[in-house]
């Protein structure tokens, strides 16, 4: 089974929506979005990740500098992805999907969403309970490793303090928008426009 991979518009690569968007809450209240029925605790969740992924490598830094290693278990695909999806494979560093031995990541966007048809990215933070993905996006991953597991963290290191929040938010939407999605932009432009536009 085949599924998108980038979206181009006029030779531009736009970097789509992340479509799960469930928080993982210290009580299993809902977050920002989605629904809730997410607690944190203990061996609930697992991260699936690549090493070729900046967003992905985020996820895994914040695992670590809140001492989370015991506590979200993490699986790693191969760092290419075919024409069907990333998969679990033979090569350096890569496991085999240890939660629902899948070979094809795509196969749990599928047991998350039997009508899934959209792009399948890493990383992903599944719950092994309700057997679904919580959430696909990078950046809200990151946030609740930094607070919803406070009773499971090593650390009591807040990576994002309440009195820092609009400057931190101001600064990232910048680092976002100019280097982060930058980088891409540039690397899958399909035209000399679009990748003019997206060097300037």
């Amino acid at each position: 089974m085949q599924h998108k991979r980038l979206d181009i518009v006029d030779g531009e690569f736009v970097r789509s929506e992340s479509g799960f968007r469930n928080w993982v809450t210290k009580d299993g209240a809902p977050g920002p979005s989605g629904e809730g029925g997410f607690p944190a605790a203990a061996g609930r969740y697992h991260l699936y990740v690549s090493y070729a992924c900046p967003w992905a490598h985020r996820t895994l830094i914040f695992r670590v500098l809140k001492g989370l290693q015991a506590v979200i278990s993490v699986s790693v695909v191969h760092p290419l992805m075919p024409e069907e999806s990333w998969l679990f494979g033979d090569y350096p560093g890569a496991t085999e999907d240890h939660v629902n031995h899948a070979h094809y990541l795509y196969e749990n966007y599928l047991l998350a969403d039997a009508d899934f048809n959209a792009l399948v990215t890493v990383p992903v933070l599944w719950d092994k309970q309700r057997q679904t993905i919580v959430n696909n996006e990078s950046s809200e991953i990151i946030r609740m490793l930094n607070s919803a597991f406070a009773d499971y963290s090593t650390t009591d290191t807040d990576f994002y303090p309440q009195a820092l929040r609009d400057e931190i938010d101001a600064i990232n939407q910048d680092i976002y928008q100019t280097i982060n999605n930058g980088v891409y932009r540039c690397g899958f432009a399909r035209s000399q426009q679009a990748y003019n536009r997206a060097y300037d």
